[in-house]
């Protein structure tokens, strides 16, 4: 179980009430990592549907000296949303001059259990964690090679789980997190398929299916809420509009929630929109960067389902 003494809960609560007293209830996706979630995700991850794992893989394997030169010797690598760091493995592996690795995550927990096996791995590297909600302002460790370049890594798609004007500010936050001379190397899942995209995220084991509903349980343990999970039905499809897949929790019923001293009402068949994943073609994710980083290369794997993009800021 999560540390409850490292979530904020007030603005939690927060959040949480604001979302779901909207038309369309919502509610931030950065609540399915805590320690569960976080681990979920992980076996998501390893799923035969869910093909942004093994394209990035692909990706990394087939570029890693490429994509090492680029980034350079002597840096400080920055993981936005570390997770279990599986893909950094490959350019901790190939970045024999790596000065320092800052793993950022919200959830401590994880994280530190993550840094510790690492600091057995790659004893010879600096590995500062961060515990941070990266959408928000924090502060990075004060290196003491001031000459150091600054990579921020964002693998994954997650830049895909933010709304455009989300996306802005998070590539924002970034620009101001880091020094003017930082680069940036980022996942970034491109449009295909429908087919395979809602595949990707209605797998048969329904591992993505607990990942959503634990959301829920989240809420319940740290809020002290009642959701009922078993009245909450997963459901993921393409809004080919939108240009996303949309991930919801349906409500079997009607029904009352509890969240302290609030009370949210629930009609039969209401969503709880709990999470987007935007795809994009190369040229709407050049735009979207423009007004703090040009990109500078992208590599893709064979079926140009996914890219991995370098990008120098402006």
């Amino acid at each position: 179980m999560e540390d409850l003494s490292s979530v904020d809960t007030s603005l939690m609560q927060k959040e949480v009430l604001e979302g779901l007293s909207k038309p369309q209830k919502r509610l931030p996706s950065k609540y399915f990592y805590d320690t569960k979630g976080s681990d979920l995700f992980e076996q998501i991850t390893r799923l035969d549907e869910y093909y942004l794992t093994d394209c990035e893989k692909e990706i990394l394997q087939n570029n890693i000296k490429e994509i090492s030169d680029r980034i350079g010797p002597e840096v400080m690598l920055i993981e936005l949303g570390s997770g279990s760091s599986y893909k950094t493995r490959f350019l901790l592996e190939e970045l024999t001059d790596l000065s320092t690795y800052i793993p950022v995550d919200i959830s401590e927990e994880f994280l530190l259990k993550n840094v510790n096996q690492l600091r057995l791995e790659y004893p010879k590297i600096s590995i500062i964690p961060v515990f941070a909600d990266y959408t928000s302002h924090f502060e990075l460790p004060v290196s003491e090679n001031s000459s150091q370049k600054q990579v921020a890594f964002f693998p994954g798609s997650t830049i895909g789980n933010f709304d455009p004007e989300e996306a802005w500010a998070f590539l924002n936050n970034v620009a101001d997190i880091t020094a003017e001379d930082s680069e940036m190397l980022i996942g970034v899942d491109l449009k295909k398929d429908t087919d395979v995209l809602q595949a990707a995220y209605n797998d048969q084991q329904g591992i993505t299916a607990q990942f959503n509903k634990n959301i829920l349980m989240h809420l319940n343990r740290v809020l002290d809420a009642n959701f009922d999970i078993e009245q909450f039905r997963h459901k993921a499809f393409y809004n080919e509009d939108a240009g996303r897949i949309e991930m919801h929790l349906v409500s079997s019923q009607k029904q009352t929630v509890i969240i302290g001293d609030k009370t949210i009402d629930f009609e039969e068949d209401e969503s709880i929109h709990t999470e987007n994943s935007y795809k994009y073609s190369l040229e709407e994710f050049e735009e979207l960067v423009a007004d703090w980083y040009s990109v500078e290369k992208v590599w893709t794997d064979e079926k140009d389902y996914f890219s991995l993009q370098y990008l120098i800021k402006k």
